[in-house]
């Protein structure tokens, strides 16, 4: 996906209670001393960061994420000398010393060949460190096969058709088997959330947050209203509305390595 893509916090942060749980229940798996230095890798708006600031109060955290939207967003949650708020890219991300924890949540499958890159995420922690992250692993759902099948549909394929990559995810015994083979002890699993979501059309506002940035992004204004339109039809009849609510369901991979001292 386009790693240029316009995000707007305020969309992202319309479910944020559902979004906020993969976070805390990743964090609240990372066991061991607590750190002195630690580093979120794709921070967004910074609600979750400061969480580790509470968390970890003894602890200088650097986070950074790519989108500048979303660190003006997470400057209300600064705290000057011990939570610090950056524009950067987690892919060229390289620290000016060692890490005791690595934290990154749902932005890797925004990184192409990912897998590349977490080997130099886990030399950059300190002996003993650990890495922690989770990632989205719904891409064969119908969320986001009828986005893939709408893109490239003959109205829009010209426009939009090469904006959506495949399945960017491991699983996690592949994940696990990759840090392992890099000297990390590893937990990896994975959870499925059966999520009641409110309002209408809640599916389409939830995937407006994330996997449709980068397509509306290519977009003006009509053809965007366009698109909406026709995605709209397809989510309501792949996720109906019942009167509860609209069940959505969402499968999350989670992993953290620690890094094995000398």
């Amino acid at each position: 996906m386009s790693r240029d893509a316009e995000w707007d916090p305020a969309q992202y942060g319309v479910f944020g209670d559902e979004r906020a749980r993969p976070f805390a229940e990743l964090v609240g798996r990372i066991s061991g001393p607590e750190p002195r230095y630690a580093v979120d890798l794709g921070c967004g708006p910074g609600e979750l960061t400061a969480t580790l600031a509470t968390r970890w109060p003894d602890a200088v955290i650097d986070a950074i994420d790519s989108s500048p939207d979303m660190i003006a967003a997470a400057q209300a949650h600064s705290i000057p000398g011990r939570l610090n708020f950056t524009v950067g890219d987690v892919a060229a991300w390289k620290p000016d010393k060692a890490v005791d924890i690595i934290v990154s949540n749902a932005v890797l499958h925004w990184v192409p060949e990912h897998d590349n890159l977490l080997p130099q995420w886990v030399d950059a922690l300190a002996p003993g460190g650990r890495l922690a992250f989770q990632v989205p692993g719904n891409f064969d759902e119908p969320s986001h096969a009828l986005l893939r099948m709408l893109c490239r549909s003959d109205r829009w394929v010209d426009r939009i058709g090469d904006v959506l990559q495949s399945d960017p995810i491991l699983d996690p015994a592949r994940y696990l088997d990759l840090l392992a083979r890099h000297g990390c002890l590893v937990d990896a699993w994975e959870t499925t959330y059966t999520q009641v979501l409110q309002g209408d059309d809640p599916v389409l506002e939830w995937v407006k947050g994330t996997t449709l940035r980068p397509i509306l992004t290519e977009l003006d204004q009509q053809e965007r209203d366009e698109f909406l339109a026709s995605y709209r039809d397809l989510l309501r009849e792949a996720y109906p509305a019942a009167p509860y609510g609209t069940v959505f369901p969402f499968r999350r991979v989670f992993v953290i390595a620690h890094r094995n001292a000398p």
